[in-house]
Parts: structure tokens; sequence; C-alpha cells
């Protein structure tokens, strides 16, 4: 017998077939989107976010590592210049990014400090980004004018305890390393200059050569010149050990302040979210091209020794240096103005 269509029964039969996929398609879209996988990982252009303007020291060090890491990926590398706020806005946009393929070049405060600095940074450094390279490191110079008492590292700071507060130290600002630098050295080598702040490192040195200042911790790259023109008195540099471009200079360590270490650092940052496979992908790229004899040439050429150093020995620094310029910054009730 032939069956006759019925609207009635058709309806009976689709309803609740068209329920069913309905549900499965809500089901499927909740779902998590799965993680590329490293070996399928970049998928489009991966983009470096800079929190300085072109030109800038970090910008510089960025661009070169994006040729390098461009040629490793297959894919363009991106300089995005997103200058303020100490680099913190930028450091922001890397926090809050989810899309695998942003990373951050950022210095030390950006990974470290921030919060510290200023409670209404929109980002936790230790918590919202992932440390993926410590590309290079720049020891600052502890410098005076050309005319400053003492012939080596202890006879000058005894001539800075004598001073007291009648002299005073320069710094590119409020919450930086040259700041924090010198609270570090007040603290560990009882002296009491007073902080006069400028604009930049290069403003520093000019104050210091004019005598509007006692002693200042400046970066090499800025000072190098004018210790090699008879115009400042080299004391000594913050690293572990001398530094390799200017091996002529005593650490501070050696020289009578044991454990004194305190350096410029750049680093490549990810997001927290970044899948792990694809962090540690770049971290082993980017180390080794930071190493790299071209890119290590570049980065000497602005004051950096190139040092490309992995996930976990950033994570290490990113530790220490929180740990004790948190400190610091706790006893001095430093605030980011």
């Amino acid at each position: 017998m032939a069956l006759m269509f019925s609207p009635l029964r058709c309806r009976r039969f689709l309803w609740p077939m068209a329920a069913w996929l309905a549900f499965t398609a809500a089901a499927a879209t909740a779902q998590p989107t799965a993680k590329p996988h490293a070996s399928a990982w970049p998928s489009q252009p991966v983009r470096l976010l800079v929190g300085f303007p072109p030109g800038s020291s970090p910008d510089l060090v960025a661009r070169a590592l994006a040729e390098p890491l461009s040629k490793a990926l297959g894919q363009p590398v991106i300089v995005d210049n997103r200058p303020g706020a100490s680099g913190n806005i930028a450091a922001t946009l890397v926090a809050q990014a989810v899309d695998n393929h942003t990373l951050g070049v950022m210095i030390n405060g950006n990974m470290t400090i921030a919060k510290l600095l200023n409670p209404a940074t929109h980002y936790d450094p230790l918590k919202d980004l992932k440390p993926v390279s410590l590309v290079c490191t720049a020891a600052l110079l502890l410098a005076a004018p050309a005319a400053a008492p003492g012939g080596n590292v202890q006879e000058f700071l005894q001539a800075a305890r004598a001073a007291g507060t009648k002299w005073s130290y320069g710094s590119p600002g409020v919450g930086t390393v040259g700041h924090l630098a010198m609270e570090l050295l007040k603290s560990k080598a009882n002296i009491a200059p007073v902080h006069v702040p400028y604009p930049s490192y290069q403003r520093v040195v000019a104050a210091m050569i004019a005598g509007e200042i006692q002693l200042s911790m400046v970066q090499l790259g800025a000072a190098a010149p004018q210790v090699a023109a008879g115009k400042l008195k080299p004391i000594g540099v913050t690293s572990a050990t001398r530094s390799p471009l200017a091996p002529e200079y005593p650490s501070l360590a050696e020289a009578g302040l044991p454990g004194f270490e305190l350096e410029v650092w750049t680093a490549v940052a990810a997001p927290a979210s970044m899948d792990p496979e694809i962090t540690a992908k770049l971290s082993s790229l980017i180390s080794t091209i930071a190493r790299s004899e071209e890119v290590r040439r570049q980065l000497a050429q602005l004051g950096y020794n190139g040092v490309g150093i992995d996930a976990d020995g950033l994570a290490r620094r990113v530790k220490a240096d929180y740990d004790q310029l948190s400190r610091i910054i706790a006893a001095q009730g430093i605030r980011h103005e």
C-alpha cells in the first residue's frame, strides 16, 4: 500500500530531528577551540609589540630580531610600536592578547616591578606575562665628573659618605633602573646623595659634565664617549663581573660591594595564555638568534651584550630582580610620578 504524505505526520518527525540537530550544533560550538600545535605554528604574521618609539633601544633590539626570526618562522614578523607609560601600554596589550601570534619586546620594569611602581597598571607582570628569552643585557656605569675625588671605588664612596646630602645624583626618572640602582648603592654603601630626575640619560651625562650633580648610574653607551674624552670619571659597573663591552672598568662587586648586581636588560615576553609548546619553540629560536654573530654585533653597537638566555633563565632573572627591587621600592616608598 502506498504511503500517503501527511503534513501533520511530517511535522511530528521533523520537530524532534530539528531539536536534536540544534542541540548537537550548540554542543559543537561550546567545545574549546583546539590550540595550534607548535609544528603548525605560525599560521599568520607574528607581531612584536614595543612600548617605545621608533629609534629607541628596545625598538632597535626588536628590529635586530625581526628579520632572522621571520626567516626561521616562514612568516612576516612585524614590529609594532605602541609607546607610552614607560612601555606599559604595549605590555598591557601583550598580556591581553589571545591570538598566539603576539609577543612583546620589553625592558626590566615592564616584566618585574611595573605594578609595584604604579598600582593602577592594568596587568600584573608576574601573572600575565610568560618569559620567552632574555635577549641582551647592559651594565650601568657608576660615573662622576672628571674632577671627582678618589682613585678607586672605595675612595670615591668614602668621599660620598663624607659629603652626605651635599652631593646629588641624577637619573632618567623615578622608577627607572638608573634610579633604583642608585638607591641600591645608597643602601649598600651607606651614602646619601639626593635624587635629581632628568628626562634622559643624555641629560644626566650633560648635568654631570656641567657639575650640577656629583654622580650617577648611566648606561655604558651614553657615558663611554664622554669618558673617552676625559669629561667623566668611570667608577665601576653594576654587572656581577666586568662587562665584556668595557672590561677595563671594575665591577662594584669585585671592588668591595659583594653581591651588587643590577643591569638594564631587554627580553621577549608572551601572554600567559600562549600555548606552552609555542612558547618553548620561540624561546629556543629567539635565544639562538640573540647569540648569533650578526645580531650580537648589532646589539653591541647599541651598548648591549647579546646573551640569548632561554625562558627558564629569564624567569630566574625576573624573580631575582623583583625580589631585590621590591625591597628598595618598599623601603624608600618609591612611586612612579
